[in-house]
């Protein structure tokens, strides 16, 4: 007897599903939909494999063989000036309205699911606003968050922990999303381990991102990054926010 298959959740559909390659190519490369997903969550969002096997609820051998594959095709698809196209494959959209976005963490679903979400959101803080270097944070603010509105929030100190230390003190807190500024690599992914989902590059009141955030419209970088960490100062005129948003956030030094 053939055995079930069984379904990859997926976030959403992609926003482009066909791209063209050279005009005297006509060979086409097809992805399917987990395989893109895979890329989405581990390229774009920067999520661990084992993150991105809990979001898909697939184990991590299949999330390895997807994303090996997706990243062979893709690299084909540059290569060779071919054409791609997504479509196909075993999954199932997440019933969530295209927001979903993470992840089963420590057993509780973030995923936003009518309404009926419930997660932790950590904002690095400071007087009132997104503080721009996530390293040199002295605060955080966390919101919980139920049925897609903030519930509660503190302010709390991280009594000088720094870079790598913080994502194990946020994990601690049982929180599931970060909004920061500018971060490091190693942030990164100590973050991306724990389980929390970041969006960096972000600037502005804090209050006012995270309800962009819940409201599906927060604006942020994914490949924001500071890289210039030194003894506890950064040189002078770095800016760990640089994403230009309006309102003059990338003008935000790191302390």
């Amino acid at each position: 007897m053939a055995r079930p298959v069984k379904y990859r959740k997926v976030c959403r559909m992609p926003l482009c599903r066909k791209f063209y390659g050279g005009e005297m190519c006509e060979s086409v490369i097809a992805l399917t939909v987990e395989e893109y997903e895979t890329l989405r969550l581990i390229d774009y969002q920067g999520l661990s494999q084992e993150a991105c096997a809990r979001q898909m609820e697939a184990s991590r051998a299949t999330i390895q063989a997807l994303y090996a594959e997706a990243r062979k095709k893709t690299a084909r698809f540059l290569v060779e000036g071919t054409s791609l196209i997504i479509e196909g494959g075993h999954y199932e959209i997440c019933q969530s309205k295209g927001r979903c976005d993470l992840l089963k963490t420590r057993g509780r679903t973030v995923c936003e699911k009518e309404g009926a979400s419930n997660m932790k959101i950590a904002v690095t803080y400071e007087n009132g606003q997104v503080f721009q270097h996530f390293g040199h944070t002295e605060q955080f603010k966390i919101y919980e968050v139920a049925d897609g509105k903030i519930t509660s929030a503190e302010v709390v100190d991280t009594n000088g922990q720094g870079h790598g230390a913080l994502g194990g003190f946020l994990a601690e807190a049982g929180v599931n999303v970060l909004i920061c500024g500018g971060i490091g690599g190693g942030a990164r992914n100590a973050l991306a381990a724990a389980g929390i989902q970041l969006f960096g590059g972000a600037c502005g009141d804090a209050d006012e991102q995270v309800k962009s955030f819940l409201a599906g419209n927060l604006a942020y970088d994914p490949n924001v990054e500071c890289q210039h960490h030194g003894e506890g100062h950064h040189g002078e005129g770095h800016d760990c926010g640089g994403h230009g948003h309006e309102g003059g956030c990338g003008n935000h030094g790191c302390h």
